[in-house]
């Protein structure tokens, strides 16, 4: 690398020029937030870098089948000055001060324990089994953990560590893989998400190099006749110069959940051609948008290859569909406000969920919290079926409200963020461990203002999701299925060290200051510590509906020290540590610098 620094007077003239003229309409008028306060750093640093922008990586010299005829330029202007997300807070107690920093030492020895664990077992594999010690490789085989906690590291001031850590991504190679399938989505937010959420805290020029590469190969997910994503990519195909076609189906999350890692590669390299990737993508949802069985909402499949986004007939705000959602207030953040559609996207589509996938539960004690589920519309009639199953992962919604919220000054989105987290803590709350299972179904109330415990409404709503109508055997299909009272089903009762709750109740902490969100989340992390540690590190759980010590799995995905870890440290840090006028998390809880007037 070093000779590449060294090159003659006038080709560096050249490439600056090509730099800038990438870059000087993005650039000139933004300033950069910083870790705790704006970097004093002059910007130019951030641009025009030769290690960043090296040609030499494999998958740029892959040839083009279908080039861009009119590329989309980076938004232009001065971003706007935005509503504040975080409250202000108060000067702290010397005993408060003790309990938070007491607090978050302990998530960070967890964290250490376990990133020791992958350093020394399965230090450049994708994760760490945590109760045999071997290695897994699901997400390529490029060190998934290691790339998801390159930031962790160096938001717990592990310095030494993250510089051994960055040293070894940067051998990374992104030329073959170990799987044949490639999850286009999985890659961003993971991998392409890691490096550039580093390189934003650390401004180590590797790691934009490093972004710089993978984002080279996602780019050619988009090489298609019509210029919308392979979710599912063929990465040897590709390698060997074949073309290929978008899919005919994909989940609505892995086609419009890449937007916030393209753009901010575009922001800090200058070259407009990952913007332009998912600006399009968004275009097509935009267009779509008032026309799906659901207006306002789009369905959880779509079609990429005929740009068909408006024929499935189920919907919801979790799984295969949350992060669309979840990225349109955040890319608003990311932007600083200067592409309005985000909004007009985001209020439409809430609009549509707050009316038809979130409810009330009939539960013991009346609380007054809410739950996301899907719906399904038939397509003769336009009748709703409302599933009232909630899931740990649409835990993130109420995160999403808070932010959305915030950013938007509408109250009601910050009542819902409110009891969507509340809804999940008391899940929490209610299980045997403390624990909240991955799925699990509840019993709507008559109406939000109608809503008195009824044991024996209960009970035959537990009969129902059985398929029995015999009241006699109520108590037996409870006890079979160890249904807490205001469960009708757990069909899914593993806990996979899940981010969703923290996630939401840390947002919620910064945006309100409620001090008893603290004391949710250190219960929280005290019961999942206690429960899923091992030699090792923390395994996931089989089912945590048992009375007895739930059994583990032999998996600990890369999020749990890229996300959960990450985020039950910051809700016991001082709110400037990354704090949310500064910075937005992609879904993988990569924070991303934002552009700040």
């Amino acid at each position: 690398m070093a000779l590449r620094r060294r090159v003659w007077f006038p080709a560096g003239v050249a490439i600056l020029l090509l730099l800038c003229y990438y870059s000087w309409t993005a650039q000139d008028e933004y300033r950069w937030a910083g870790l705790r306060k704006p970097a004093q750093r002059p910007q130019e640093e951030y641009q025009n870098d030769a290690i960043a922008m090296d040609d030499d990586y494999f998958w740029r010299n892959v040839p083009t089948h279908y080039p861009v005829q009119d590329m989309k330029p980076l938004p232009t202007g001065k971003p706007r000055k935005l509503p504040k997300i975080q409250t202000t807070f108060g000067k702290e107690s010397e005993n408060d001060a003790a309990t938070r920093k007491e607090r978050q030492q302990a998530v960070k020895k967890v964290f250490l324990r376990c990133w020791k664990s992958y350093e020394k077992k399965a230090m450049m594999s994708d994760e760490l089994a945590p109760i045999s010690g071997t290695t897994k490789d699901v997400f390529g085989g490029w060190g998934a953990t290691l790339v998801d906690s390159l930031d962790t590291l160096w938001i717990m001031g592990l310095r030494e560590e993250f510089e051994e850590a960055v040293t070894a991504a940067a051998d990374i190679s992104f030329e073959s893989t170990s799987i044949t399938t490639v999850n286009a989505f999985e890659t961003t937010i993971r991998y392409l998400g890691g490096f550039l959420a580093a390189y934003d805290m650390s401004s180590d020029r590797r790691l934009l190099r490093k972004a710089r590469e993978v984002g080279e190969m996602l780019y050619k997910t988009f090489d298609t006749p019509n210029r919308m994503p392979i979710s599912r990519w063929d990465f040897s195909a590709a390698a060997k110069e074949r073309k290929q076609v978008a899919p005919q189906m994909a989940l609505v999350a892995e086609v419009g959940s890449l937007c916030m890692e393209f753009t901010r590669l575009s922001l800090l390299t200058g070259d407009p051609k990952w913007y332009d990737a998912t600006e399009r993508v968004r275009e097509v949802f935009q267009e779509q948008q008032s026309t799906t069985h659901l207006p306002g909402m789009w369905p959880i499949s779509v079609n990429p290859r005929d740009k068909v986004f408006n024929a499935d007939n189920t919907f919801g705000l979790g799984a295969m569909a949350d992060s669309t959602y979840e990225y349109l207030p955040k890319m608003h953040a990311l932007v600083g406000g200067l592409i309005p559609s985000y909004r007009t996207m985001y209020e439409e589509s809430m609009k549509t969920a707050l009316k038809y996938n979130v409810f009330r539960p009939m539960l013991p004690g009346t609380p007054d919290v809410l739950i996301s589920s899907n719906v399904r519309v038939k397509k003769q009639g336009g009748m709703l079926n409302h599933e009232h199953e909630g899931q740990h992962l649409v835990c993130f919604a109420g995160g999403m409200f808070a932010v959305g919220g915030k950013l938007f000054e509408i109250p009601e989105h910050l009542e819902a963020a409110r009891k969507l987290v509340d809804g999940c803590i008391w899940t929490y709350k209610t299980m045997p461990h403390g624990i909240m299972p991955e799925t699990f179904g509840m019993h709507p109330c008559k109406s939000d203002k109608e809503c008195e415990w009824d044991e024996l409404i209960w009970k035959r709503a537990v009969l129902r999701q059985a398929g029995e109508n015999d009241l006699e055997l109520a108590d037996q299909l409870i006890s079979e299925q160890r249904l807490p009272k205001g469960f009708t089903k757990i069909p899914d009762p593993r806990y996979i060290l899940r981010p969703e709750a923290i996630e939401s109740v840390f947002i919620l902490y910064r945006v309100t200051g409620r001090a008893d969100l603290l004391e949710s989340a250190w219960a929280m992390f005290k019961a999942i510590e206690k429960n899923t540690r091992t030699t090792l590190a923390n395994a996931a759980l089989e089912d945590v509906t048992v009375e007895s010590k739930p059994e583990k799995i032999d998996s600990m995905e890369s999020f749990w020290m890229g996300e959960t870890l990450k985020y039950f440290y910051l809700i016991f840090s001082e709110p400037d540590l990354i704090s949310l006028d500064e910075w937005v998390f992609n879904t993988e809880a990569h924070a991303f610098k934002r552009l700040l007037p």
